[in-house]
């Protein structure tokens, strides 16, 4: 059941036009599940998605097209490597999305439609669970990105160190800048609150202690999924 539809002979040439839109259309479909599973709950754009439809075909006319010829497979090799993504870098679920493709179009390149079709079911059931239910994020609502912008005169060495150790688990200062043409500083710590609840309270005492300059509670800001 897992093996090849195309003929085993070395010579490219042998493969017959029924193995070849078999593949096809399987590569076709495939990559329609790797575009669907890359859209669910997640951010992308409309050029990203036709690529991933588009390139289980495209890696597997190059695989056909060197399929027994060491020389043929040399110079696409080399073609390749003169290839340079000048784009930023994608994140974590797009590059995956990518490899994804990329295998289905080797499986299907050396007619191995039945499993280049199983191993891609696999992927798309376990990430859809994943994301479903939000496997790896964050389980601490009370975890906060903390700003407090400061005089430049005060110290602001251990200065909220009473406050954060009555309200909270951690407080760790990650950077201190100068703003408002060095007259102020801004202070940036990240905090996890023993309760959320408490979080008007941390900030009324701290706006006591910094002259009521702003202070900003969020969410923590992390690079976008970067591997």
């Amino acid at each position: 059941m897992l093996d090849s539809i195309l003929s085993t002979t070395t010579a490219a040439a042998s493969i017959d036009l029924t193995g070849i839109l078999i593949c096809t259309a399987v590569s076709l479909v495939l990559g329609l599940v790797v575009a669907f599973v890359h859209m669910y709950r997640n951010t992308y754009s409309r050029s990203f998605i036709l690529t991933l439809v588009m390139l289980p075909i495209l890696v597997q006319s190059v695989i056909m097209l060197v399929n027994g010829n060491l020389g043929t497979g040399m110079a696409v090799l080399g073609a390749f490597s003169l290839v340079r993504f000048r784009s930023v870098a994608g994140g974590a679920r797009e590059i995956s999305s990518i490899f994804w493709a990329m295998g289905i179009g080797l499986a299907t390149g050396m007619g191995y439609v039945v499993y280049g079709a199983l191993f891609s079911a696999v992927i798309a059931v376990v990430i859809i669970v994943l994301v479903t239910v939000r496997f790896g994020g964050r389980k601490n609502p009370a975890e906060k990105q903390l700003k407090i912008v400061i005089p430049e005169d005060l110290d602001y060495n251990g200065i909220f160190d009473d406050i954060f150790k009555k309200y909270t688990y951690e407080a760790r200062l990650e950077r201190v800048k100068t703003t408002n043409m060095g007259s102020l500083y801004e202070l940036v710590y990240h905090v996890m609150f023993k309760d959320a609840n408490d979080e008007k309270d941390v900030i009324d005492e701290l706006r006591r202690r910094n002259g009521n300059l702003t202070i900003t509670c969020g969410r923590i800001t992390a690079n976008r999924d970067e591997l």
